[in-house]
């Protein structure tokens, strides 16, 4: 069996189609996987990670700015479109998948497009509570889409086609133990560890709150704090502490890193969880049964983070802030209230516990050999 994977852009966008074809690989040891993701970007160093070949095409985003600029980009961004098309039927003639999947990204729609023209079953997966572009452009194209929530379907042309899946996580959020995981990472069990994580990338506007969150913290060190930075914001992060006098914050129990690969090991080990919303993170959350406190990103379309975050509010398995109001000493008060109250995050982690039904990797990789098999 041949399955063909696109995902690319951000790790909420890849880590779903990993999840995926690490368990289709459990199930059928042989099977042959590829992914297809975008020259240059995150998926082509996280897919090899995971063991799984990659195949890379020229595709970029379209802007949404009404100027001169942004007519110049989405002219390159269609002569790149063509090349794509053309390059992507290649790819999957040559690979002869028996079905096709995409978790989300540009790249998915060259390569969904031409598998679906070549009669090939294809499956999208759109995680976020309301269809991204990507997802409405190929919606009358592929034979499945599976969304993350109930409420999602209303948002679709074609709801016979879309089925409620849930996000799938890694193998690692699926398999975890608290007390091995804190072990690996050198972590007394006597001491709280909050995790605080703003995308793949980073997020400037966060890193800065958590600059000054750091130094208030290594005043008085009451927990053990893992700040990951992003790539875009690792340098001027430290040069800012440093300058600043955070001293030795190491020292004091804080670790900040530039991109974390061991993911599930770091937020299994940890108390509390300070991150966005994008709804593979709140999966990630969900199968850990994690509490968290989250910032959801303004700079989204159709302000879907909030809308993500507002329903692990709703359940009680999380507190939400929006960015821009509040501030360092704040955000540390909320941190400090929920460490110093366990039955609080005892219930909190209940409740995000019991937003999982079933096993939403399970669930698509048995739709995608379904799919595979008709073929």
């Amino acid at each position: 069996m041949r399955v063909l994977f696109t995902c690319g852009g951000t790790a909420g966008h890849i880590n779903p189609a990993v999840g995926v074809a690490g368990r289709i690989r459990e199930l059928i040891p042989d099977a042959e996987i590829l992914f297809i993701g975008a020259e240059g970007r995150m998926e082509t160093e996280l897919v090899p990670r995971e063991g799984f070949e990659i195949r890379t095409l020229q595709v970029m985003n379209l802007s949404r700015e009404k100027s001169l600029n942004g007519l110049s980009h989405n002219l390159k961004a269609a002569s790149q479109l063509v090349a794509a098309l053309r390059e992507a039927k290649q790819i999957i003639r040559e690979f002869a998948p028996d079905v096709a999947v995409g978790t989300g990204g540009y790249v998915c729609y060259p390569v969904l497009k031409q598998a679906a023209s070549l009669g090939i079953p294809t499956a999208l997966h759109e995680s976020n509570a309301v269809p991204g572009l990507t997802t409405k452009m190929l919606e009358k194209d592929v034979d499945r889409i599976m969304v993350g929530f109930e409420d999602s379907r209303e948002h679709y042309s074609h709801p016979e086609r879309v089925v409620v899946t849930g996000t799938p996580v890694r193998a690692g959020f699926r398999n975890h133990d608290r007390a091995e995981a804190r072990r690996k990472l050198g972590i007394p069990d006597d001491r709280p560890l909050v995790l605080s994580v703003w995308g793949s990338l980073g997020a400037d506007h966060m890193n800065e709150i958590m600059t000054d969150f750091i130094q208030l913290v290594c005043r008085k060190p009451a927990f053990k704090l893992i700040h990951v930075s992003g790539k875009r914001g690792y340098e001027k992060m430290l040069e800012r502490l440093n300058a600043e006098g955070a001293g030795d914050f190491a020292e004091k129990g804080v670790d900040v890193r530039e991109y974390v690969y061991d993911m599930p090991d770091v937020m299994t080990a940890a108390d509390l969880v300070m991150c966005r919303s994008g709804a593979s993170t709140l999966s990630e959350l969900a199968a850990l049964g994690k509490p968290a406190i989250l910032v959801p990103s303004p700079n989204v379309t159709n302000n879907h983070q909030e809308k993500n975050a507002r329903v692990l509010e709703r359940a009680g398995a999380a507190k939400v802030l929006l960015e821009g109001e509040f501030r360092a000493e704040s955000l540390l008060g909320t941190v400090s209230e929920l460490l110093g109250r366990p039955e609080t995050l005892a219930a909190m982690e209940q409740a995000s516990a019991a937003l999982v039904t079933g096993d939403p990797t399970e669930r698509i990789a048995d739709m995608v050999l379904e799919l595979a098999n008709k073929n």
